[in-house]
């Protein structure tokens, strides 16, 4: 195998694939990335058996081949190679990497041992613009469950259809709800739960290639399903992953239809007042009171060993007076969440959830249970 690139399209092209490799002692070969040069081009890979990252990386092949190398020691090296051409030569499982007055050698292994990454059907899709599924996807992916005590919940389910993506997670606590437009597609009436690691996965990669100009070519993701397999592909990378098997539970049925108070207020304004409120939250319960009265919304903690804080903030409220207890650090991932100037705060009593909006967008809703007195 014998193939030239730019040290720039490498080093990004092994920053891209080689963040889900780890030290696996049971199956060292998943330390490794396939290098594999074809009549196609060239293109890097690496795999933990749960996900799959590949990507076409631009250069010019004179030799065919493939092998695998350590995921972290090419990467170390080429990240402080030259700005200029690599040329890179494998012979007998030993690369030969020449790079300005830099050469080097670097013990590699046959790719025979290498899990191959399944290769799914392409019939079933849809596109959505590159920057609203970030968006959309990082505005729910917080309030996964962190335990797999129930392991639908360590996800974000995906609910397709031909006109939108809705995106939902939630851990029992709170629950996040997102819907984009689909751009083009044909899946329909399809509920799928993502693994939170492959959400993450795909969230660090859409970053990493949407903040170079260079590297885009097209402002569009586009998302394939088949055989309890998802394939994210956006250019010249794709991320296929498992999907968890499970029902998610229906999720609709505890979020309430009336409320009996409805808020709006500055959006920044409350964010202070609560942060300030929260140094006087019980130990562990991290607990802060609102109390909703004509005009005004009260935020109220305290505790046996701080004190306590009490703020008032001008707010329109309609409705009932009414009080509910939330956890502090849960509000406020919402309201951090949300980009508006003012946001809408619904209740119905501390027993029940409440609801988190923006008023200038219907596409996204945050529910809080309360803290029961």
């Amino acid at each position: 195998m014998k193939f030239i690139c730019l040290q720039e399209n490498l080093k990004k092209g092994l920053a891209i694939v080689n963040h889900i490799n780890s030290k696996n002692i049971n199956l060292p070969i998943l330390n490794n990335i396939l290098i594999r040069a074809g009549e196609n081009g060239i293109e890097l890979i690496s795999t933990n058996l749960e996900i799959g990252i590949s990507h076409q990386l631009r250069g010019k092949v004179d030799e065919i081949g493939e092998m695998t190398v350590d995921a972290k020691t090419i990467s170390d090296y080429v990240g402080l190679l030259p700005s200029e051409r690599v040329e890179f030569n494998e012979n007998e499982n030993e690369v030969l990497l020449r790079c300005g007055n830099y050469k080097t050698k670097i013990k590699g292994e046959s790719s025979k041992e290498f899990p191959l990454i399944p290769v799914i059907d392409k019939n079933s899709y849809c596109e959505l613009n590159i920057f609203e599924f970030k968006k959309a996807l990082s505005s729910v992916a917080f309030a996964v469950a962190n335990n797999d005590n129930r392991l639908e919940l360590s996800g974000v389910m995906f609910s397709f259809n031909n006109k939108s993506l809705t995106l939902v997670a939630t851990d029992s606590y709170r629950l996040a709800e997102r819907k984009i437009s689909v751009k083009n597609g044909n899946i329909d009436e399809v509920k799928v739960v993502v693994p939170a690691k492959t959400v993450q996965e795909v969230l660090r990669i859409i970053s990493n290639y949407s903040s170079d100009v260079q590297l885009m070519e097209s402002d569009v993701i586009k998302i394939y399903l088949a055989d309890n397999q998802i394939l994210f592909s956006l250019d010249s990378i794709e991320l296929i992953s498992r999907l968890i098997n499970g029902q998610y539970p229906d999720y609709k049925q505890i979020i309430p239809d009336k409320y009996k108070t409805k808020t709006e207020i500055n959006r920044q304004e409350l964010i202070r007042a609560i942060k300030a409120s929260s140094i006087f939250s019980k130990t562990g319960i991290f607990d802060v009171s609102l109390v909703f009265k004509k005009g005004l919304i009260n935020v109220y903690s305290s505790s046996g060993q701080n004190g306590e804080s009490s703020i008032d903030l001008k707010a329109d409220v309609s409705g009932d007076d009414n009080d509910v207890t939330i956890n502090y650090r849960y509000l406020l991932d919402g309201l951090n969440i949300i980009d508006s100037e003012v946001v809408m705060l619904q209740v119905i009593n501390n027993n029940t959830p409440c609801a988190l909006s923006s008023i200038n967008d219907e596409d996204y809703l945050y529910v809080v249970m309360p803290i029961r007195n």
